[in-house]
């Protein structure tokens, strides 16, 4: 018995070391940690219950029979973050590169079948070369196999990706349809063609970095969510994003205590909004004011940051924010924040979190690039996602919602179900300069009376009371009571429940 349980201590041993010290030092050298390192720091100590470490491929080709390394290159299993439920797989750079295997692949997906059939999210943390080119097919395979598992998840378990390492050609895909994608600053890319293919192709030279690194994926191509300075912030900011997030979409997210006044009054408020309508004030300041404790977690910060999309809490449970941001172009819509915040809103949905939407939007942004972009489709994404939201819609009007901009961000007449307003807010189909100049065309040649027909204006539409009056604003309230309001909105949408004719799925434009 001593003996079989030595031999057990010992192959325990081999597994747990990968590809050797050697390699593990090596990815030291390089600013990472080890596949099994990550794992540790990720869920809570002692919790981790892995599956498969003696796992190893079936290949025969080019000598790969010579060498079948324990676990083949991926660590599998579950655990708990602050105490919940969650699937993670890890892969292993060491082993083989951390390249995709036909049995590297099938350990994924067992995880993740296990993750939809009991109900926690699924964390993928990638470090790999890519396919197993010594299987083939067998290795493509796998791939079509995970990203399969990757779709079925969609919308059922939250998803989380985060790039440790290179990911190149087709393991991209598996992260790009999860929920959210983290990257670790000078040490993880992806690109689906790397550098060398790229100068042999079309004659551009870059860089492994700036073709797929992480600046590029959070300023430039949207891929990834955000972006740490090393592998041990990016696990932290991880267990901290899991906190907001329910375990599957037939569960509410988790109830935090919080030790803040749902009724606090922020006098400071009032004063937000400048007297210059043109002058820029920072949005974040009211999410930070209206959330428990000013805790705000920001998805996509570097990315359209003339919309803001993140989590707050209010009363311990957790709330999805949209806001438009007047720091950054005023705050207009264009094609990159329609889609940045349509996929928040459509996230927020799926998993039955509650959407509050902090409006401040003088319209879509004119012009001949946006309009050969598709400004057209990709603001009806925004759109869409908002209208076909049945969760509990709260907004707050600050300043200027300014014509199919102010229908888009969670209007009345998408079924919003609270929709406040300041009193410094201007709800009109455009500007009142432009809109005396269509009106009063014929006396544009006459500045006083072109003045005088701005001012008429003004006294009319540069208010909320004209859309009270309609009923399209529930009420107008003041600044500084903006929590207490939007805490008790919520309260009172706790039970929502909102039935949606029957279809197999929507249609969203693309």
């Amino acid at each position: 018995m001593k003996d079989i349980l030595a031999e057990l201590e010992a192959r325990r041993g081999a597994a747990r070391l990968g590809g050797g010290q050697k390699r593990i030092d090596a990815q030291h050298g390089r600013g990472k940690l080890s596949a099994r390192e990550r794992v540790e720091l990720l869920l809570d100590a002692g919790s981790f219950e892995e599956f498969d470490m003696f796992v190893t491929h079936r290949c025969t080709d080019f000598g790969m029979e010579n060498q079948k390394p324990a676990g083949d290159g991926v660590v599998t299993g579950w655990g708990t973050i602050n105490g919940r439920q969650v699937y993670v797989f890890s892969q292993d750079f060491t082993v083989l590169g951390g390249s995709v295997s036909a049995t590297h692949a099938k350990k994924i997906c067992k995880i993740m079948d296990m993750a939809i059939e009991n109900g926690a999210p699924v964390i993928g943390i990638n470090d790999s070369g890519g396919a197993r080119i010594q299987e083939g097919v067998d290795s493509l395979a796998g791939y079509g196999d995970v990203f399969q598992r990757n779709v079925d998840a969609s919308g059922v378990v939250p998803q989380i990706s985060l790039i440790m390492g290179p990911t190149a050609g087709g393991a991209v895909y598996s992260p790009a349809m999860t929920d959210f994608i983290f990257m670790v600053k000078d040490s993880s890319y992806m690109f689906v063609t790397g550098p060398d293919v790229v100068k042999t192709v079309t004659n551009e030279v870059v860089t492994a970095e700036e073709l797929g690194g992480a600046g590029t994926h959070t300023k430039k191509s949207s891929v990834a969510d955000g972006a740490f300075e090393n592998d041990v912030d990016a696990l932290a900011e991880v267990r901290r994003l899991v906190d907001f997030l329910p375990l599957n979409n037939r569960e509410k997210p988790p109830v935090r205590p919080f030790f803040d006044d749902p009724a606090r009054v922020e006098e400071s408020l009032d004063t937000l909004v400048p007297e210059n309508p043109n002058q820029p004030y920072d949005m974040k300041e009211l999410i930070q004011k209206v959330a428990d404790e000013g805790d705000f977690y920001e998805i996509q910060e570097e990315f359209a940051k003339n919309i803001i999309t993140g989590f707050i809490r209010l009363e311990g449970q957790t709330v999805g924010v949209v806001a438009n941001q007047p720091m950054v172009l005023a705050g207009v819509l264009d094609i990159d924040s329609s889609r940045k915040a349509a996929r928040f809103v459509r996230f927020c949905d799926c998993f039955e979190i509650p959407i509050l939407t902090l409006i401040d939007v003088p319209g879509f942004l004119p012009g001949v690039g946006q309009e050969y972009a598709g400004v057209i489709k990709h603001g009806a994404k925004l759109l869409y996602a908002y209208a076909e939201a049945t969760v509990p819609k709260v907004s707050v009007i600050t300043r200027k919602a300014y014509g199919g901009a102010y229908v888009v961000m969670s209007s009345k007449h998408l079924k919003a179900d609270f929709n406040y307003a300041w009193p410094t807010s201007e709800i009109a189909v455009m500007g009142a300069k432009g809109a005396t100049e269509i009106i009063h065309r014929a006396d544009l040649n006459d500045p006083e009376k072109i003045a005088q027909h701005t001012a008429d204006y003004e006294d009319r539409f540069a208010n909320p009371f004209v859309a009270a009056e309609r009923g399209f604003i529930d009420e107008v309230i003041q600044p500084r009571s903006t929590r207490r309001r939007v805490a008790r909105a919520f309260a009172s949408l706790r039970n929502k429940k909102a039935q949606k004719p029957w279809k197999k799925h929507d249609n969203i434009p693309l």
